[in-house]
């Protein structure tokens, strides 16, 4: 899941990335409006979280545009304002959710999982394929009953293929929602976190190849339709 953060204080908002990061989250780091459109202009996201004091306006006119403008990736404001006027005009505005600064991040962290998860097709908290189960809502993982041990990069992978269950995943689009723009598409970054992945999960392979597509996880039906599955 990808995040963009807006946020002018340079401390607070290398925290903020740096932290949800570590939750698994891919995110870019904007400081003014100016950057978060063009930043939007370019990627796609799960969830924007968006100050509102900025040097060049409010964080809500961001807000505002989108809505007028018929996006509806959910918005968290993350404020110092913490007036019920305040949190009224962010609602009224567009925002789906509201964190007043200092905040606990842990809150942050599960305030953002929940916006992006909204924002998706409805899911069961766990996702079963064959032996292969995945906890969303806990990040946990279990092969044949055994817990494996992932890190915040690859449950992110396998997260996404899960979502997409027979269907093929093109390394762009890996790179898009589970990396940030500080990844560089043409290096072998994807092919190494699946790599690590199908040695986490063993044997029989769970993620197939399909040449020149991407990945795909399949439910056990064979091999999914758009070329030669490698195992």
């Amino acid at each position: 899941m990808r995040v963009l953060v807006v946020e002018d204080d340079r401390e607070l908002g290398r925290v903020v990335l740096s932290g949800l990061r570590s939750a698994g989250f891919a995110v870019d780091l904007a400081d003014r409006l100016a950057e978060a459109d063009l930043k939007l202009a370019v990627s796609a996201y799960d969830c924007l979280v968006v100050d509102r004091g900025l040097p060049d306006g409010d964080g809500l006119a961001l807000v505002r545009d989108l809505r007028r403008a018929g996006a509806r990736v959910p918005v968290l404001m993350l404020t110092a304002r913490d007036a019920v006027a305040d949190r009224v005009a962010g609602f009224d505005d567009g925002a789906d959710d509201y964190v007043v600064k200092p905040f606990a991040f842990a809150e942050l962290a599960a305030r953002v999982g929940a916006l992006c998860r909204r924002a998706e097709q409805p899911r069961p908290p766990v996702a079963v394929v064959g032996d292969l189960e995945v906890d969303l809502a806990r990040r946990r993982v279990r092969r044949s009953g055994v817990l494996l041990t992932l890190t915040a990069k690859e449950f992110a992978v396998l997260e996404l293929l899960v979502a997409r269950v027979g269907q093929v995943v093109s390394r762009t689009d890996l790179i898009e929602c589970c990396w940030d723009e500080m990844a560089e598409p043409a290096s072998n970054v994807v092919d190494a976190v699946i790599a690590q992945l199908r040695r986490k999960l063993g044997a029989p392979a769970v993620i197939g190849t399909v040449r020149g597509a991407g990945f795909v996880i399949d439910a056990g039906e064979g091999p999914a339709a758009g070329g030669p599955v490698d195992r």
